[in-house]
């Protein structure tokens, strides 16, 4: 067998209607659109018209305010969870992923709800103040990845700065 040897199943193939080929076809004049009104105009109507009444995208009502596009959203990690590891480890963003903690590559913020049982060395993108203190107290650390390196000093930090005097000119 060849391509050239394939047909399609009897029956497969219909020929299409010819619209609009005079009277005799059956489909002819008003191409099977019926007499005037709005269907049988070539426009038809636009999406989402609902025929005079007020569309829908219209009546119902706009929330106020935006989102922020530029929201930090982490993962939330409360210390009682932190428990699991053993004492002096180190807990990262993999030893939490694989601990089953959080999902995806996102952020990590490490929230203070429970009780710090062990001595840790976290690391994560945010901590609550309650669990900064939390770990530093049960005689752990702490480390804020993605810091932002040291800022520099504002306008008003300088101008509130007393000035040094100048020091008189060498002769």
């Amino acid at each position: 067998m060849q391509l050239h040897d394939l047909k399609p199943s009897p029956g497969a193939h219909r020929r299409p209607d010819r619209i609009g080929r005079g009277t005799g076809s059956g489909r002819g004049k008003t191409s099977g659109r019926g007499q005037k009104g709005q269907n049988a105009r070539s426009q038809g109507f636009r999406v989402g018209f609902e025929g005079g009444q007020m569309p829908f995208s219209q009546r119902v009502p706009k929330l106020p305010g935006f989102k922020n596009p530029f929201k930090k959203v982490y993962a939330l990690v409360n210390i009682s969870k932190l428990s699991r590891f053993p004492d002096g480890s180190k807990v990262d963003a993999a030893a939490l992923h694989e601990a089953g903690l959080f999902k995806g590559d996102g952020e990590i913020k490490i929230l203070g709800a429970g009780r710090m049982k062990r001595k840790l060395s976290v690391e994560a993108h945010a901590f609550t103040n309650s669990a900064r203190e939390a770990i530093e107290k049960a005689g752990g650390s702490v480390k804020v990845l993605g810091e932002p390196k040291a800022r520099k000093a504002s306008k008003a930090e300088k101008d509130a700065k007393p000035s040094e005097p100048a020091s008189p000119p060498d002769e």
